[in-house]
């Protein structure tokens, strides 16, 4: 009819029908799937960061400030005997400075040629900071300019042709010492400043073995050929002792002991994860093979060793340490015979 209103029935019809469909994006199988990618996502995201927190846990555990104090004695004094005994070459080698090519390190750093006047300097800085820094006080001064000072030292020990790994966690230990600040034999405190430093002192000694046993695999060619080749026999037969020299009879013997070698460093980073007496099983055993390489051919790894107290609960030896005290102060004097 001419003049009516169009009809709206079926717009009505078709908005009643569209009330009961799903939203654009909202089908309830999509909430599903979108519920489950944020648990997903979030159980993820918890176990990174629950992992995260156990590796910083790991690098920063707590450790006794006491034994801070009796470690930091035993690495600075033991620096001393190293300039003076072990890596004494640095004034000798002086004389000849057209001989000294630096490792890669050396190259790398701008760090100065060696000369008579720079290594008497830097043999008296260390003994005086050393002597400082044993003590306890300014350990951070005094670390650090120990921690220079002894680097360029080494530095220079090691440009004239010979390198020796033995000092890597004694380097190290002397360069991260110094960030724990202060630390007394009498503290019964506990550091996580402290407990990162000394598993870094740990991280390095465990890595001299294991990139010991890289290294024979890579030079080798394979873990199997080192092991099965002459290395024990040709060390003997040029500097071995009285002691092991019957052994070049038996090479199946040193076969096995190098077998034994290079499984030990390939394992050595377990000791990380041991406690309590498995610990100081491993710890007497790397010490034991120390002590035998130097009774057999001479060579010590003292550097090396004296970083293992790293592991040890050092505190222990305080009361200890206490006790003989007391013992020497109340002991009566000497009786002084009359004239």
């Amino acid at each position: 009819m001419v003049g009516t209103a169009p009809r709206r029935r079926p717009v009505r019809r078709a908005l009643r029908h569209a009330q009961h469909l799903p939203a654009r994006g909202r089908h309830p199988a999509g909430r599903a799937r979108h519920r489950a990618a944020d648990l997903v996502g979030g159980a993820t995201m918890s176990r990174a960061l629950g992992a995260g927190r156990a590796v910083v846990g790991w690098w920063t555990r707590p450790v006794p400030l006491a034994r801070v104090a009796v470690l930091r004695v035993a690495i600075y004094l033991f620096v001393l005997y190293d300039i003076f005994r072990l890596t004494n070459d640095v004034i000798p080698m002086a004389h000849a400075p057209e001989l000294y090519y630096p490792t890669w390190v050396g190259r790398a750093l701008p760090l100065p040629e060696p000369s008579l006047p720079l290594a008497h300097t830097l043999q008296i800085v260390i003994v005086v900071g050393c002597l400082v820094a044993a003590t306890g006080l300014l350990p951070r001064l005094a670390g650090g300019v120990v921690a220079v000072a002894y680097f360029q030292w080494m530095v220079f020990s090691q440009g004239y042709g010979y390198v020796s790994h033995d000092h890597l966690a004694l380097m190290v230990a002397v360069v991260v010492l110094p960030t724990i600040g202060r630390a007394r034999f009498t503290d019964h405190d506990s550091s996580e400043a402290a407990g990162w430093a000394f598993r870094c002192i740990q991280v390095s000694v465990i890595a001299t073995y294991f990139a010991s046993a890289v290294v024979k695999w890579v030079r080798s060619g394979s873990p199997a050929t080192w092991a099965n080749g002459a290395v024990f026999i040709w060390a003997i037969i040029r500097r071995g002792s009285d002691l092991v020299r019957w052994t070049t009879d038996y090479p199946w013997l040193l076969i096995i002991a190098q077998w034994g070698l290079l499984i030990i460093e390939f394992l050595s980073p377990v000791v990380l994860w041991l406690k309590g007496k498995a610990l100081y099983l491993a710890v007497v055993t790397f010490a034991g093979f120390h002590l035998m390489t130097y009774l057999a051919l001479g060579i010590h790894f003292l550097p090396t060793v004296i970083c293992w107290l790293a592991f040890l609960p050092l505190e222990r030896l305080v009361p200890v340490g206490q006790r003989l005290l007391g013992r020497l102060r109340q002991r009566p004097p000497m009786p002084t015979s009359a004239v």
